[in-house]
């Protein structure tokens, strides 16, 4: 998916950066009360965490870990060698109830919810009424008579505030429609060896689950566990939507297998920008238009064709027309980019921004995203980017700039 708040990236040469920005997520948990100031909320792995060196920071009002004991380059490469684990519980969990769930719930966003088979799910936008991204997320047509919805961790409030204005607006007009927070953790296992690890603990077979489809099962003696084939890594992966209180019990049954290490934040942004995925804040926000962020794709068909979602009248028209700008993978020499790094054209003109950068630890090449004017967003055009008030050379690269690895039964 794509992400909001705020999250720390180590570079290869050790480095600390911060990126602004948040990754998705949001569960109900804990929060503590110092000195009369609200501080961090804890998920129900917070101790976990602490008991197994995890270097927390303060993330999208989420006291998280960024790392572990092993640097960030040794977890981002063990992820894409073999699989970590991540606690992702700060995500927000949202049950949609009703016979107008999926009615309720296109109010909101740009997807065709209507046509998901039984537990498939979906990366969809909430959008405004000037075609702006207010979040990105994760919807799945349960078989159980709900809309399972994951978002971000960061707008957690203004995606709970937005639900529960339309539901308000649902319920003057008789229509039935509820919308339940969940208290579950949320577990990301990811990388290659996924497979593996998890099917030691499940008796459904997870070659029957390709990407982007949820099952619920029993996971090493858990019971009620969601479990759904998608991450934000680009590797092959499960999340596991657990009962808080088996949450620990849950990590440390996975972390019984070799294969299997703990990972934080650090990694998890590195990875998710080889795999070219946004992160909310960053690289899309509600000033930004799925067309200009290049996700068009999200655009439900039917959707398009009826212009019912909000913000359609901008949105449909830039899909065969111009738009000023375009979010683009690139590469460039030199220094590492960042985030607000200008991007120039070969007469030292400004023609945008870089929107989120770091070393790639595969690649061993800085990889960055960012806008820039449409006409300069083609795949090989050179360009420039300013690092430290000088010009560095770069390129406009397809994204994803390490190739993915999503499941789907052949």
């Amino acid at each position: 998916m794509l992400r909001c708040g705020g999250s720390v990236l180590r570079g290869l040469r050790g480095e600390i950066c911060v990126v602004r920005g948040a990754m998705r997520g949001e569960t109900r948990s804990q929060k503590t009360h110092s000195a009369g100031q609200e501080a961090s909320q804890k998920t129900p792995l917070y101790e976990f965490h602490r008991s197994h060196g995890g270097k927390m920071v303060e993330f999208a009002g989420w006291s998280m870990p960024v790392q572990y004991q092993e640097s960030h380059i040794e977890s981002h490469m063990h992820t894409r060698k073999h699989c970590s684990l991540f606690d992702v519980s700060h995500m927000l969990q949202t049950k949609v109830l009703g016979k107008d769930r999926v009615k309720f719930i296109e109010s909101l966003l740009v997807g065709d919810i209507a046509e998901l088979k039984e537990n498939q799910g979906t990366l969809s936008l909430f959008t405004n009424d000037k075609g702006g991204i207010i979040d990105d997320l994760i919807v799945t047509n349960t078989s159980d008579g709900y809309l399972y919805v994951v978002s971000n961790a960061g707008c957690a409030q203004k995606d709970s505030a937005l639900m529960q204005n339309k539901l308000k607006e649902f319920k003057a007009a008789g229509q039935d429609v509820g919308v339940e927070i969940m208290d579950n953790a949320l577990l990301a296992l990811q990388g290659p060896s996924m497979p593996l690890v998890l099917q030691e603990g499940v008796s459904d077979d997870l070659r029957k689950l390709p990407f982007m489809m949820s099952a619920v099962m029993s996971v090493f003696g858990v019971p009620g566990c969601r479990v759904t084939r998608c991450g934000y890594t680009g590797e092959d992966g499960v999340e596991i939507s657990v009962p808080a209180k088996q949450a620990v019990q849950l990590a440390e049954a996975l972390l019984k297998n070799k294969q299997v290490k703990l990972s934080g934040l650090a990694a998890r942004d590195s990875l998710r920008l080889e795999a070219g995925l946004c992160l909310y804040g960053n690289d899309i926000d509600d000033k930004t238009t799925p067309v200009e962020a290049s996700l068009v794709w999200t655009l439900g068909k039917r959707r398009r064709a009826l212009m019912d979602f909000p913000g359609a009248s901008i949105i449909v028209p830039q899909i065969k027309g111009n738009v000023g700008r375009k979010r683009v993978g690139l590469i460039s020499t030199g220094p590492p980019v960042r985030q607000h790094t200008p991007i120039l054209n070969s007469e030292g003109n400004v023609i945008g921004e870089v929107t989120s950068g770091c070393p790639s630890p595969c690649l061993k090449q800085n990889i960055a995203m960012g806008y820039v004017e449409a006409g300069y967003s083609k795949v090989g055009t050179p360009i420039r980017v300013e690092v430290r008030k000088k010009p560095v050379d770069a390129v406009i690269r397809k994204m994803p700039f390490v190739a993915t690895h999503y499941y789907t039964v052949k």
